[in-house]
């Protein structure tokens, strides 16, 4: 490709980027974390518990919680990977994020023990089978905000 071929299509993809909302130059996308540690692993716990979540969604779940094998592991895993969100969330901010995820990552280490919690008082296999419901959407969002392309600050 020519240099003047290579030009123009630069000048037209900024063209087409979004501008900033000060008029100045486009709005760029923040770098993915993904790929950093903390981060990898936050998505490897959250893709086990989801899993787990599932496996017991599909279970007996009349005899209550008891009936669910390694439940207080799960609750202690729930509860780390709380931390780690909210550990997340620090990094981001003491970085300076300007996107999202930092404060998506808070608010779902803010959720995770309300789920858990809601899930230990579900008083019937029901109720039990929806906080679990809720628990797998939350586990799947904390694997999905981190693992999708990060988007330019709105």
């Amino acid at each position: 490709m020519s240099c003047d071929v290579a030009a123009i299509s630069a000048f037209l993809w900024l063209a087409a980027a979004p501008a900033s909302p000060l008029g100045g130059a486009p709005a760029l996308a923040p770098p993915s974390v993904a790929g950093e540690p903390l981060f990898a692993e936050i998505v490897q716990r959250a893709g086990k518990l989801k899993a787990e979540t599932e496996a017991y969604e599909k279970g007996p779940l009349g005899a209550g919680l008891e009936g669910l094998g390694g439940f207080s592991s799960f609750e202690s895993e729930v509860s780390e990977l709380a931390a780690l969100d909210m550990q997340g969330h620090t990094v981001l901010a003491e970085r300076g994020a300007k996107d999202d995820l930092k404060c998506i990552l808070k608010g779902i280490s803010q959720d995770l023990p309300v789920k858990l919690k809601a899930l230990e008082a579900a008083g019937d296999a029901k109720a039990r089978r929806e906080a679990l419901a809720d628990m797998f959407y939350l586990l799947r969002d904390n694997v999905e905000v981190i693992t999708s392309l990060p988007q330019p600050a709105a």
